[in-house]
């Protein structure tokens, strides 16, 4: 079982490892041309750039390999849970997930103070690249591109700590250190348990041993973010109980949450071409997330949408249980999911078309089953982190 006091002392621990390579670049003035390097360095297999300087080289070196207890086969067989059912996931993570990180008032003062960080395309666009690259059929291995993806993501974590507390703008006696290992751990528990909770509320059948997978390849992953490997639960039932306690105790109305949220609607309404159907958005997000968190992120209400959508699910759970012996009700599961996740890259970034850059085994697979968003929109050139 998981140490409920351990947990509470995460609130005032950091990331020792990455902040000295953050502090060491801000004092020699080089994080910009790192960051003009480490653009390019994408693969798991790729060579560290000779051109960086020493403390991040070693960083990269000591942050390259997954825990000793990782069971990569496991990790591997999650990949076919991310086949069939990868669209929906990135529909929670939309929809509910993001919704939830904003109702936790600590992570949303810091999402607020880092005006990158609070942007709802951006953070959008790179949570998904984020759990493409993580369940790729080998996401450590040679052909992977997850591990880079890990480190820089472990890098910005330690860049913002360093700029908000030397802003002025945090209390750290009181509110621990910015980006702590409590919230991440806390991130860690909605973008898992939270999003199976998420889809079996939209109707998708996911079986025990998928989300325990699927709770599996994020506690790995956590565990190569810097969070104590002691602090994740082992299981995935400890992973529902910690949630409980320290994800949605959390939860609270707070000016920063309701304009993220604000923001992350009006991304999607304007999705939707004229005003008639904005409601359905906010009617995903309400049938996606608890109420009571619904109402904290003052989600409007529109009583229509939300029969509709509640009717929808019930159709969903119709065809879920049709799947296996129906290949229509297959189909319109999938383009279900992939029209939302098409949907979304389409405004990742301000109205422009990308492509997220999705491994080829998966793209082909999901081509086959016609449900690649990717392949309906058109590549542009990502704006810099």
């Amino acid at each position: 079982m998981t140490d409920i006091s351990a947990i509470e002392s995460l609130k005032f621990q950091a990331d020792p490892l990455a902040d000295a390579v953050i502090a060491d670049l801000v004092a020699s003035g080089r994080i910009e041309a790192v960051n003009e390097v480490l653009a390019h360095f994408r693969a798991n297999d790729q060579p560290i750039p000779e051109e960086l300087p020493d403390s991040v080289r070693a960083y990269l070196i000591a942050t390259d390999n997954p825990p000793e207890w990782a069971d990569l086969d496991r990790v591997a067989r999650t990949y076919e849970f991310f086949v069939d059912d990868g669209v929906h996931v990135a529909s929670i993570l939309s929809f509910a997930a993001m919704v939830n990180c904003y109702a936790q008032p600590r992570p949303s003062r810091v999402l607020t103070l880092t005006h990158k960080l609070n942007q709802p395309h951006r953070r959008l666009s790179e949570t998904a690249q984020f759990v493409v690259n993580m369940m790729a059929p080998d996401p450590f291995g040679a052909t992977g591109t997850f591990v880079p993806t890990l480190q820089k993501t472990r890098l910005i974590h330690a860049a913002v700590r360093h700029f908000i507390t030397r802003s002025g703008n945090w209390d750290m006696a009181a509110d621990g250190v910015p980006v702590c290992q409590q919230d991440m751990l806390g991130a860690l528990l909605i973008f898992s348990v939270q999003v199976i909770d998420g889809m079996r509320r939209m109707g998708i059948s996911v079986t025990e041993q998928e989300a325990a997978d699927y709770y599996y390849v994020w506690r790995v992953s956590g565990a190569m973010l810097g969070i104590p490997a002691e602090a994740m639960p082992e299981t995935l039932t400890e992973a529902r109980e910690l949630n409980v306690s320290l994800v949605e105790a959390a939860y609270g109305p707070s000016a920063e949450g309701v304009a993220l949220t604000r923001g992350l609607l009006d991304l999607y309404e304007n999705l939707v071409p004229g005003k008639a159907f904005d409601g359905v958005v906010s009617a995903m997000v309400r049938q996606v997330i608890d109420p009571r968190v619904a109402d904290w992120m003052e989600v409007p209400r529109s009583r229509g949408w939300e029969r509709m959508v509640s009717s929808g699910t019930r159709l969903v759970r119709v065809l879920e249980r049709s799947e296996d012996r129906n290949p229509i009700a297959r189909t319109i599961l999938d383009r279900a999911g992939s029209l939302l996740l098409g949907g979304s890259v389409c405004t990742l970034c301000d109205g422009q078309s990308t492509t997220l850059d999705i491994p080829e085994d998966l793209r082909e697979r999901w081509t086959t089953a016609g449900a690649c968003p990717a392949a309906r929109t058109t590549s542009t050139p990502s704006r810099p982190v």
